[in-house]
């Protein structure tokens, strides 16, 4: 993919590409070392001068990811030819890692795009828990990857609780922190950094709650950490559960956090058109009613 511009007045290149591409300085740092970046044909540094009329031209082409491209069954919700929104499952892990490298999400995506003649890259925009299931949001390359990171999405989340909220709707707005190292887990604490939720009871029956939860911010584990300290921890979560949610998740027979990315709204980064994209899953009390 090659990116075309024509200067309509004089100044710096890392002008026009910061400005009308709208590439970010990361991005941007990344490609000038291969000259990617070119005025009228010939590489430039990116404080060349441009003149009005000047073509500006970036190659977007990018490596190959090193880990492997696997057939895999992925569930599509949205497809175009700048985006791809699919439904991850609950103990998927987004990438791969040095303990696991095969059966991710990043390995049927790219496996998927190879069959299908596309560019075999990687670029989510929205990183899910290995057991938080529901809608993964991804760009397929790194320049509509830079316009969806400059774009607001809401995000909208359901969650089963074992507690319901004194309110039927709220903002739980409590600082997290990392907890102390060896520890990756996090936690309320003064120290931390601001994190605010919105939440909305949509259903509660015998002390479990459905709820609505919309991250105003992005912290590491934020619904399951406030939603823990604030007294209705997320069934089935191992790490931030009570004695008490713990003991009803057992009895349940749940062992990850029932926790959905139930939708996402944004405004498309090309088009410039409303675009919602709702998974296929849910939470909901027949599932656990249910189980055998």
């Amino acid at each position: 993919m090659v990116l075309t511009y024509t200067a309509n007045r004089e100044g710096r290149l890392s002008s026009f590409l910061r400005g009308e591409m709208k590439l970010s300085s990361s991005l941007m740092n990344k490609l000038k070392w291969g000259d990617a970046i070119r005025v009228n044909g010939v590489p430039q540094h990116t404080d060349f001068p441009v003149k009005t009329g000047d073509r500006i031209t970036v190659d977007m082409q990018e490596p190959e990811p090193e880990y492997e491209a696997q057939d895999g069954e992925l569930s599509i919700l949205y497809e175009d030819e700048w985006l791809l929104a699919v439904d991850k499952p609950s103990g998927m892990l987004i990438h791969p890692s040095r303990a696991k490298n095969q059966d991710t999400l990043a390995n049927y995506v790219v496996g998927y795009y190879k069959r299908t003649g596309q560019n075999p890259v990687f670029h989510p925009l929205t990183r899910l828990d290995r057991d938080t299931f529901g809608v993964v949001l991804l760009a397929k390359n790194a320049y509509v990857h830079t316009l969806l990171q400059q774009t607001a999405v809401e995000k909208t989340y359901h969650a089963l609780t074992w507690g319901v909220p004194e309110k039927c709707r709220g903002t739980i707005d409590l600082p997290i922190a990392r907890k102390p190292l060896p520890s990756l887990l996090r936690e309320v604490s003064p120290e931390g950094k601001p994190s605010v939720t919105e939440y909305e009871v949509l259903e509660e029956k015998n002390g479990i709650a459905k709820l609505a939860l919309r991250p105003v911010t992005g912290r590491t584990h934020q619904l399951r950490v406030h939603c823990s300290y604030c007294g209705y921890p997320i069934l089935g979560d191992p790490q931030y559960g009570s004695a008490e949610s713990l003991r009803i998740s057992e009895k349940l027979g749940l062992h990850s956090q029932l926790l959905c990315a139930w939708r996402l709204k944004l405004t498309h980064p090309i088009y410039e058109t409303p675009l919602e994209i709702r998974t296929r899953m849910d939470v909901d009390f027949d599932k656990i009613e249910n189980r055998p």
